[in-house]
C-alpha cells in the first residue's frame, strides 16, 4: 500500500493545474455577471417606469433560478452543445434575479421627497435617474451583484461536468475516487473566491457615496479584466484537447499512468461519460478517454489508440458479491454463474450500442439477449429474501444488473433490486462494504488498481497476464473485505484513449505514443 499523500502534497503536484482551473472559473464568474449586470440593470429600471412588467419579469426571473443548475446545464447541451457557452449562460440566467431585484428595490426606496425636489428643480427624467436614484440606489445594486458573485462561484463548479472547465474538475474527480484530497483542492480556492469577492463587494458597498462614485466607475472595467482570465488557460499548451472522465482523470490506469509512463502533456477538460463521445465526433474534443466495448465508439466512428506501453490492465468483468451474502443464499452462486462466459467484447458492444447511441431501455436489452441465451425464465416472485445490485454510472454496468436481476429472479426464490447509476468505483465499493448493496459488476483491473491499489511491482509482474489479474484479485478482495469475484462474464472492457478515425488518420496516429510524438514536435514548433 501507498503512503497517504497529504492535501499540501497534493496541491503542490497539481499547482499548474489549480491554477488554470481557478483561472477558468473566475473567467466564467465574472464572463456571466458581466452579461447578469448589462441585461439585468437595464431591466430592473425598466421594471420601475413600467410597474406592470415588474411581477411577469421577476417572476421569471425567479422560476429560472429555482430549475437546479445540474438540469439547467442539461438543458443547455442540446442548444448550445458543451463547453463554455452553455456554462456561461446558465450562470447568466442564475445571476439575474437578484440584479433585477435589487436595481427595482433601490430605485423604488429612493426617498420621494429627494425625487420632488429633483423635479422640481427641472430635472429631466435621465437626469434624474442618472444623478439621484442610481447613485441612492448604488448599495442596495450593490447587494444584488456581490449575491449574484457568490451564487456565480458556487454554480461554476457545475460547469466542469460539461467541459467547460473551472475548480469542479478536481471536485467531480474526488467524489468518483473517494479522494478526499482532491475535492478539498477544488472546493477550498472556490469556497476561498466566494470570500474574497463578497468581502471586496462589501467594502465598496460601504464606502462613503463620494468614493464610491469612483470605485463603481472601475468596476465595470474589473469584471471585464476578470472575465478575460477564461481564455488565459487556453493561451497556451498543445492544440488538441483531451477529454477525461472525473475518475480517470485520476487514476494510475489513467491521466496519472498517461503522464508518468508516457509522458503525455496534452490539455485536459472534465467531461461526464454521458456527452464526451458525441463531443469528440462534433470536434468539440480531439481526444477521449473511453471504455472498448462501449457502443458509441462504433456509433461515432471513433478509433482507439494502441496502449503500446501498457498502462491498461486487463478490465475483464465479472460479479463481486459480499460473502456473508453468498452464504447465506447458496443458491445465488449457480443463477449468477449462468452469465458466466457468455458475453465477448463484440457482444458487449453491440449491446452497449443499443442503450448508449439508440437509447434503448437497458431492461429491455437484457432481456433480449437472456433470451437469445435461452436463459431467461419468468420471475418467481420469491419471497426468500432480496439480494440488491448496484452499478456504475456506465451502460454495460445497467444492463448486466438488469440480466443478474432477471436470473435471480427466474432461478431463485429470492427477490432482486437495482440500484443502479451509483457514480464511480469508489462510491460503488463502499456501498457494498457498507451493506447498502450485495453485489454489482466489477473490472479486474479496476479492482487491482483503484480498490487494492497495489504497488508498481505488483502491477507489473501481473498486468501481462489476465489469469494472473483475476487470481490476485480475487484472493485479495475475500481476504481484506470478504467479498467474492465469481467466474468473468467474458468481456473485456479496458480503458482506452479515442481520436476521430478521420483525424487519427490524418495526423498518423495509431497508438498513444505516436500522440505523444506528435504534441511533443508541435510544441516545437
Amino acid at each position: 500500500m501507498e503512503a497517504q499523500q497529504s492535501l499540501f502534497d497534493f496541491i503542490q503536484q497539481q499547482s499548474g493545474k489549480l491554477l488554470e482551473q481557478t483561472l477558468q472559473h473566475i473567467g466564467l464568474t465574472f464572463i456571466s455577471l458581466l452579461i447578469a449586470v448589462l441585461i439585468g440593470v437595464p431591466l430592473g429600471i425598466l421594471i420601475t417606469r413600467k410597474k406592470v412588467l415588474a411581477g411577469p419579469i421577476l417572476g421569471l426571473a425567479g422560476i429560472l433560478q429555482t430549475i437546479p443548475s445540474i438540469a439547467l446545464l442539461g438543458f443547455m447541451i442540446p442548444l448550445l452543445g458543451i463547453g463554455a457557452q452553455p456554462a456561461i449562460v446558465a450562470l447568466f440566467l442564475y445571476a439575474l434575479l437578484p440584479i433585477i431585484r435589487n436595481t427595482y428595490t433601490g430605485i423604488k426606496e429612493v426617498d420621494p421627497t429627494v425625487t420632488d425636489a429633483a423635479i422640481g428643480m427641472g430635472m429631466s427624467r435621465r437626469q434624474l435617474l442618472y444623478k439621484i436614484q442610481l447613485p441612492l440606489a448604488m448599495p442596495v445594486m450593490l447587494a444584488g451583484i456581490r449575491t449574484a458573485t457568490v451564487i456565480n462561484v458556487g454554480v461554476a463548479t457545475l460547469a466542469a461536468y460539461i467541459a467547460a472547465g473551472g475548480l469542479g474538475e478536481f471536485i467531480f474527480g474526488g467524489i468518483a475516487l473517494n479522494n478526499t484530497n482532491m475535492i478539498l483542492a477544488g472546493a477550498i480556492p472556490a469556497a476561498l473566491l466566494a470570500i474574497l469577492f463578497d468581502g471586496l463587494l462589501s467594502l465598496l458597498q460601504r464606502m462613503q457615496l463620494r468614493k464610491a462614485r469612483k470605485a463603481v466607475y472601475a468596476l465595470p472595467v474589473a469584471i471585464i479584466l476578470l472575465s478575460s482570465f477564461y481564455l488565459l488557460p487556453s493561451a497556451y499548451g498543445t492544440k488538441l484537447v483531451a477529454g477525461f472522465t472525473p475518475e480517470f482523470m485520476g487514476r494510475k490506469d489513467g491521466n496519472l499512468g498517461l503522464k508518468k509512463v508516457y509522458g503525455l502533456n496534452i490539455r485536459t477538460v472534465v467531461i461526464s461519460d454521458m456527452i464526451m463521445y458525441k463531443a469528440a465526433y462534433e470536434k468539440k474534443l480531439d481526444v477521449i478517454s473511453g471504455s472498448s466495448t462501449d457502443g458509441r465508439v462504433k456509433a461515432f466512428d471513433l478509433v482507439v489508440l494502441a496502449d503500446d506501453k501498457h498502462i491498461f490492465p486487463p478490465y475483464y468483468a465479472a460479479p463481486i458479491v459480499r460473502n456473508a451474502t453468498l452464504e447465506k443464499y447458496p443458491e445465488l452462486t449457480p443463477a449468477l454463474n449462468k452469465l458466466s462466459g457468455t458475453i465477448n467484447d463484440s457482444i458487449m458492444t453491440e449491446l452497449n450500442y443499443r442503450v448508449d447511441y439508440l437509447k434503448q431501455d437497458p431492461a429491455r436489452v437484457a432481456k433480449d439477449f437472456l433470451v437469445a441465451k435461452k436463459l431467461w425464465l419468468p420471475a418467481r416472485n420469491g419471497t426468500k429474501g432480496t439480494i440488491r445490485i448496484g452499478s456504475k454510472i456506465f451502460g454495460d454496468g445497467y444492463i448486466l444488473a438488469n440480466m443478474y436481476k432477471m436470473l435471480i429472479d427466474g432461478y431463485t426464490d429470492l427477490q432482486a433490486v437495482t440500484k443502479t447509476g451509483l457514480g464511480g468505483t469508489k462510491i460503488c465499493f463502499d456501498a457494498l462494504l457498507n451493506n447498502q448493496i450485495d453485489m454489482y459488476p466489477e473490472y479486474s483491473g479496476t479492482g487491482l488498481l483503484v480498490i487494492l491499489a497495489a504497488g508498481q511491482q505488483t502491477v507489473d509482474s501481473l498486468i501481462a497476464d489476465r489469469q494472473k489479474v483475476y487470481d490476485y484479485v480475487s484472493n485479495a478482495f475475500m481476504q481484506r473485505y470478504q467479498v467474492r469475484w465469481l467466474p468473468p462474464i467474458g468481456f473485456n472492457n479496458t480503458y482506452a484513449l479515442m481520436m476521430r478515425r478521420q483525424q487519427a488518420a490524418a495526423l498518423h496516429i495509431k497508438s498513444i505514443s505516436e500522440l505523444k510524438e506528435y504534441l511533443t514536435v508541435k510544441g516545437k514548433e
